[in-house]
């Protein structure tokens, strides 16, 4: 069931399913929660084995960076958010800092620059770039179950446990022997996906509510007209104001 949802969110979002044995399909879901410093996020990987059948893992990780860097940030613009969307061929086997193996960034990839430094998610009002950064797929600690992310995120896609990633990166090992070494991973931001639900349901229910107000203005003279062309007024500022907001 929850394969047939994810599918289903890769196809409505225009990304790629990939289907050939064994060819990793990875995908960060992050949380709805903006709380910091949280293993509360996901990644799926999937794949296919036979035909008919897929392979399913779920690891607990986190998609943003830990309060630490948020307060700290790299660089001057401010911390580096990995924004939803599908980053193809963006990413291979490579040393994590030069220190293990992990997935690393060959691509370029789109962030949004938290910038305020208040150890609180904004995912809102940062500038959004598109480039080389470092944002890795790697593990927090060497071993066990890491509690919180302070400084092993500051924008990475970051496994909780240890084990959990070894398992990953041997998923991953398969899937370089077959077909290269070169990696793509999608991010979901829930978050996202609810503004747009509720967006499309503002739009749907003003939609109604104007051929209503059209009919009865057409039928009950030039004053409900006129509130008529007053309310579509504001509909329509409504929804250019929703459409400038990043």
């Amino acid at each position: 069931m929850v394969l047939q949802k994810l599918r289903a969110i890769l196809k409505h979002n225009g990304f790629k399913l990939y289907t050939r044995p064994y060819e990793l399909n990875i995908v960060g879901l992050r949380s709805a929660s903006t709380v910091p410093n949280r293993f509360d996020d996901e990644i799926h990987v999937f794949y296919k084995v036979s035909p008919i059948k897929w392979n399913y893992h779920v690891y607990k990780a986190t998609t943003d960076p830990g309060t630490f860097w948020l307060r700290n940030p790299m660089q001057p613009q401010g911390t580096a958010i990995l924004a939803q969307g599908q980053y193809e061929h963006a990413y291979e086997m490579g040393l994590h800092r030069g220190q293990y193996t992990a997935l690393v960034q060959r691509k370029p990839v789109t962030v949004i620059r938290d910038y305020d430094r208040d150890a609180m998610l904004d995912f809102y009002n940062g500038k959004k770039t598109k480039g080389l950064y470092g944002i890795n797929v790697h593990r927090a600690n060497k071993t066990g179950t890491t509690k919180t992310v302070d400084k092993n995120s500051a924008g990475c896609q970051v496994f909780e446990n240890a084990t959990a990633f070894q398992q990953f990166m041997l998923l991953c090992e398969r899937h370089r022997r077959m077909y290269g070494n070169k990696f793509t991973y999608t991010l979901i931001d829930f978050r996202a996906v609810k503004r747009e639900t509720y967006r499309r349901i503002a739009v749907g229910a003003g939609i109604v509510g104007l051929l209503a107000l059209g009919y009865i203005a057409f039928t009950g003279g030039d004053k409900l007209k006129n509130i008529a062309e007053q309310i579509s007024e504001t509909f329509n500022h409504l929804f250019k104001k929703q459409e400038q907001q990043p």
